[in-house]
């Protein structure tokens, strides 16, 4: 099979998902689709849906994953499940980027970083090796602080998920729309987005593109949602 470069140029990339669809592939230590295999199968089928990219975490997915589809990767890599743990540090980011993601994705909120290593040496460390960076914020002055570091893309990825935005409506099309109207760099569209409806409108607000995972790819979300609408 065909595969995408690693390294993609970023108005490549831009022209393959402009208005797409990118499925996000992951799967949990603790979660019974975890596997690079069943990942990368998983992955066939959001190509065969007509996916136009997937987001992957871990160097074993994203290898199976780049094996398996003629797609464009945005990998992470997440190390623990508390404060920044989506490619925290270089270290992260390299090794992302060995297992052949076009575009690596991090953590660039304002929270704490391990080694105090600062966004802008991440980024600088992905551009080094010739692939794109996509920065998952929380809010939209960590959007515009990552433009300046340098990220290719934003994501609002994180919204939701700190403290400061923990009382966010989700998915915060607001946020998306002023992320859209204020930034120079696109903004791909990511963060609990559950219907078609739902994607269709964050491209409306201005996204580039759309992400979405546990709607799609973990079927015990997708089962407890509708069990939990039936006894509601």
């Amino acid at each position: 099979m065909s595969q995408f470069p690693e390294v993609m140029d970023k108005e490549a990339f831009i022209a393959q998902v402009r208005g797409q669809l990118i499925v996000s592939c992951q799967a949990l230590p603790n979660e019974p689709l975890h596997g690079a295999e069943i990942m990368a199968r998983m992955a066939i089928a959001a190509q065969m849906g007509g996916a136009r990219g997937i987001r992957a975490n871990g160097v074993e997915d994203i290898r199976a994953i780049r094996r398996a589809v003629n797609l464009p990767v945005i990998g992470l890599y997440k190390d623990g499940t508390q404060g920044v743990y989506i490619t925290p540090t270089v270290r992260h980011a390299q090794a992302v980027i060995s297992a052949g993601a076009q575009v690596v994705a991090f953590d660039a909120t304002r929270r704490p970083r391990p080694n105090s290593e600062r966004v802008a040496d991440l980024i600088a460390a992905i551009h080094a090796q010739g692939r794109l960076a996509l920065a998952d914020v929380a809010t939209l002055d960590e959007a515009l602080a990552a433009q300046a570091d340098g990220a290719d893309f934003v994501a609002p990825t994180l919204n939701g998920y700190t403290e400061e935005t923990a009382d966010s409506a989700t998915p915060n099309f607001e946020l998306i729309r002023a992320m859209a109207t204020q930034l120079y760099v696109p903004v791909i569209a990511e963060g609990h987005i559950n219907t078609p409806q739902q994607a269709r409108y964050a491209l409306e607000c201005g996204a580039l593109a759309v992400v979405v995972g546990s709607a799609i790819t973990r079927p015990q979300v997708i089962t407890a949602n509708f069990v939990r609408h039936l006894h509601t």
